[in-house]
């Protein structure tokens, strides 16, 4: 699966991209990478990264988060201690943003350090969300993520799901909506979420058709094996 030294996941209210920041991070541990996780979610004070922190950091990984996260601080201030995942080139970070453009007034701050790194950013998409549910509103959303950040989009994320009621056949479908955005942006869809029981064969029936059984095996590179770490794949 592809990453760098920076990794930026930004997405539309909804998509379920915190969810899958935290997966990501635990993947990248799991490498063997000294792995930082930045909640950088200055929008949102609900089912944030932060409120996984203990659990991240009893797995040996390093989570920083702002002042006000599970506090009763109104406004909040991205830590200073975000400088050291540009300062320090022998770790790996993933930077958790709030959701849309105004989260992503996070990464403007950031802008001429990330420019300078090997980075990713991924715009993570749910297609059962709505505004985000066609090819036109995903370009939509990236091309304002872009503006306000000032950093190009480097692939999009498959996130496609209903919660528990998710099929493969969903995330297929999602994924011919996604792969049509990812062709017009001249990006790659990077990885596709699945959660870990679906995969290994709670959807028996769905899983043993040959039609999702080819998109498993061929799409088995770029899969990342989800599981929940906060409240629901539906609202992070």
């Amino acid at each position: 699966m592809d990453y760098g030294r920076i990794n930026i996941f930004t997405g539309h209210f909804g998509s379920g991209k915190t969810e899958t920041a935290l997966n990501f991070a635990v993947a990248l541990l799991n490498k063997g990478h000294k792995t930082y996780l930045a909640d950088m979610d200055i929008v949102n004070p609900y089912f944030r990264s932060a409120d996984a922190k203990e659990r991240m950091e009893n797995l040996g990984m390093k989570v920083i988060a702002p002042v006000y996260a599970n506090t009763n601080v109104d406004v909040p201030a991205l830590p200073a201690e975000v400088n050291k995942v540009f300062e320090n080139k022998e770790l790996v970070a993933v930077l958790d943003i709030g959701g849309d453009d105004l989260g992503a007034r996070a990464v403007a701050t950031y802008r001429k350090k990330i420019l300078n790194e090997d980075y990713r950013h991924f715009f993570v998409v749910n297609v059962k969300r709505p505004l985000t549910e066609t090819v036109e509103g995903i370009i939509r959303y990236v091309n304002d993520i872009e503006t306000t950040s000032g950093v190009k989009v480097t692939g999009l994320v498959n996130n496609t799901n209903l919660m528990q009621f998710t099929t493969i056949n969903d995330i297929m479908e999602g994924n011919e909506i996604i792969q049509k955005a990812a062709h017009q942006l001249n990006i790659p869809v990077s990885f596709h979420c699945i959660m870990e029981d679906l995969l290994t064969g709670v959807e028996t029936e769905q899983k043993n058709s040959a039609l999702s059984q080819h998109f498993l095996e061929k799409e088995k590179e770029i899969i990342l094996p989800m599981i929940k770490y906060i409240g629901n794949m539906w609202g992070v």
